[in-house]
Formats: C-alpha cells, sequence, structure tokens
C-alpha cells in the first residue's frame, strides 16, 4: 500500500536527521533559549526581511492555533473562518474549549472575501453577542487553493478599517509559496499579517511550526502563554535546529516545490486519463472525482481521503504528494489508473 492521505507520513528529511544526530552530544539551554534556535530566529528575520518581529518554535499546528488566537483575543472576542477552516473543523474545538467562539462563513474555493467579513461584523453589532476580531485563514487554504497579493492586501484593508487582526495558518505555507500561481513573499506576509505560522510539519520537520508575531501589541508575555499551555518544550533545541536546516540553504523551499510537482503530474494525468476535478489545484492537494467501481479497484493498492460524495457513485477524492513523494509512486497510480479504463 502506499498513501497519498497527507503531506506528514514520512519521517524527516535526512539532512535534519543528521544534523540532530550530529548534534546530540552538545549541551545547551533549555527551553527554546540554546544556540541553534537562537541562529534559526535570526536566520528567519533575514529570509522573511523584518528583524522587528517575534518568533517562537512549536511543536503543532493545532497548539500553534491555539497558542495564538487564545493569546490575541479578549474573553468575548471572536474568530471568523471559513467553514472549511481547520480551527473549526479539525482541532476538535480547541479554540472554543479556551472560550473563543469561531463563527463559520461560506467561502469561495476556501477564501475568504472582505464582503463576507463586512456581513458578519453587521450581525454582531453589540455587546450581546461576541465580538468579532481576528479573521482566520489558510495559506494554502484546506482544499488547495492560495490567495493572492491582492486578495490579501484586501483582507488587511478591512482588518485595518474594522480594528481586526490577520493570521495566516501556515501548516502548507511552503506549498503555497512555491505554487506556480503565487505572488506573494514571506516579506509580504509579514506585512500584510498580524501574525502567521511557517510550517514544518508538512514540509520536510520531524515535527515544528515557527509562529511569527509581527504586530507589537501581540508580542508582551507570549512565552508565559506558551509556558502555561504546556508548549514550552525542554529540549526546545530539537525545533530550532531543525528549522535551521531548512532555510540554511533553501531546503524549505525544494522539498515545497517539489510536493507542487507531484501533485501536478498527479491532477494532469488523472484530467488526461478523462475524469474531473472538484476544483483544479496548484498546490500539492488535489481534489479528483472518480466513479465507486474505480475507488474500490485503487483502494486496493492506495490510500487515500474519501473527501466528499456527490451521488451513488461518484465520489471526491482528496490526494496529497508531500516533501518525499516519489516519482514512481505518481506514475504507478497513472498506470493502474489506466488500466482500469
Amino acid at each position: 500500500m502506499y498513501s497519498f492521505k497527507n503531506d506528514y507520513l514520512d519521517g524527516g528529511h535526512p539532512q535534519i536527521l543528521k544534523n540532530l544526530l550530529d548534534t546530540y552530544n552538545s549541551q545547551e539551554d533549555g527551553y527554546g533559549e540554546d544556540i541553534y534556535s537562537q541562529k534559526a530566529k535570526e536566520l528567519l528575520k533575514s529570509v522573511i526581511g523584518y528583524h522587528n518581529i517575534d518568533i517562537h518554535f512549536i511543536s503543532g499546528g493545532t497548539l500553534t492555533n491555539l497558542l495564538a488566537i487564545s493569546s490575541f483575543l479578549k474573553p468575548h472576542e471572536a474568530v471568523i473562518s471559513a467553514f472549511s477552516g481547520h480551527i473549526y473543523v479539525h482541532e476538535t474545538g480547541a479554540i472554543e474549549a479556551t472560550g473563543h467562539k469561531v463563527i463559520p462563513i461560506e467561502s469561495k474555493n476556501g477564501k475568504l472575501d472582505p464582503k463576507s467579513i463586512l456581513r458578519v461584523l453587521e450581525d454582531h453589532h453589540f455587546e450581546h453577542m461576541v465580538k468579532p476580531k481576528l479573521i482566520y485563514i489558510s495559506q494554502s487554504t484546506e482544499i488547495g487553493t492560495i490567495y493572492s497579493k491582492k486578495e490579501i492586501k484586501e483582507l488587511r484593508a478591512v482588518c485595518d478599517s474594522k480594528n481586526l487582526l490577520l493570521y495566516i495558518d501556515g501548516a502548507r505555507l511552503g506549498s503555497a509559496l512555491t505554487s506556480s500561481l503565487n505572488d506573494l513573499t514571506l516579506c509580504d506576509i509579514a506585512t500584510y499579517s498580524d501574525a502567521f505560522y511557517i510550517g514544518g510539519t508538512k514540509n520536510g520537520a520531524m515535527l515544528g511550526e515557527a509562529l511569527v508575531i509581527c504586530n507589537s501589541s501581540l508580542k508582551e508575555d507570549f512565552r508565559y502563554y506558551i509556558k502555561q499551555r504546556g508548549a514550552m518544550l525542554a529540549k526546545g533545541r530539537v525545533l530550532g535546529l531543525q528549522f535551521l536546516t531548512l532555510f540554511e540553504e533553501g531546503l524549505f523551499y525544494e522539498l515545497s516545490r517539489h510536493g507542487n510537482e507531484m501533485a501536478k503530474k498527479l491532477q494532469d494525468g488523472i484530467v488526461e486519463h478523462g475524469y474531473f476535478l472538484q476544483f483544479e489545484s496548484y498546490t500539492n492537494q488535489i481534489f479528483p472525482i472518480l466513479p465507486e467501481k474505480v475507488l474500490l479497484i485503487l483502494e486496493e493498492k492506495y490510500q487515500f481521503y474519501r473527501w466528499e460524495t456527490l451521488d451513488d457513485d461518484l465520489t471526491v477524492i482528496r490526494l496529497v504528494c508531500s516533501w518525499n513523494t516519489e516519482e514512481k509512486y505518481v506514475d504507478s497510480f497513472l498506470k493502474d489508473l489506466r488500466a482500469i479504463i
């Protein structure tokens, strides 16, 4: 069986594992104050193009979202998310468990737009309702689409006019930044958001995300929040060293680009065989529509998620390629699909 279920099934990139092994015998300060974490933070600041930002390494995406959002908001404030947003669908109510309501809204291609946000603000207009304060988006989105610079700037304008915060979930930020449709840089992301994170878990790291806080009003006491939520690793060096490895020589972008390229080849091949897509993707997640009889045969050799049932015969599936997806498995999938036809 070969799995196309997600992009975190593989272990860490060999260079990351080598660097972890090479440094295992050095003694370093704990809790993210080690030399590797400090070097990684300075390197990321240089890569992003900002030095007045705070960077914190957190073990996983859900914990990063929980820490950031719960610390940024007052008790009565809420989050606006797309219905497909990860914090609304796939994080077991982590944000709500901290006392902050997630307000889901319909979105086009998984992306929020200013008009929808303004409608939510109109509906939540006085103190008998929660107060929308933070806009949550993912880049790339849960369905593989990405925001353009124009779209991000429009969201920023709404936030500025309505005193809202813009937070970007970057679990697959690498895939977005290396997409053929992308026109944003890390510097742009830092310019237009109040905070965002760079995902390592889904892009070659064993674990870890780099939370970047751009808005100075959100920086104070953040390490207290990290410690209180149980997210401050004693051996924080494990996180710092991985991000140092990913960004020292552009490995982060190389791995992201590979996942996108494998997904494109898979998507193009499926379309060439006469099948349709729920929507065209330009990142590492694709969503073809396949008949039940085809799925039953493919499931004998491949693992993937059944995403949405359209009718008794047609189902949307999700196929995800990773930084470590070998081309031979993409070729094998397409060959088997051809044989079924």
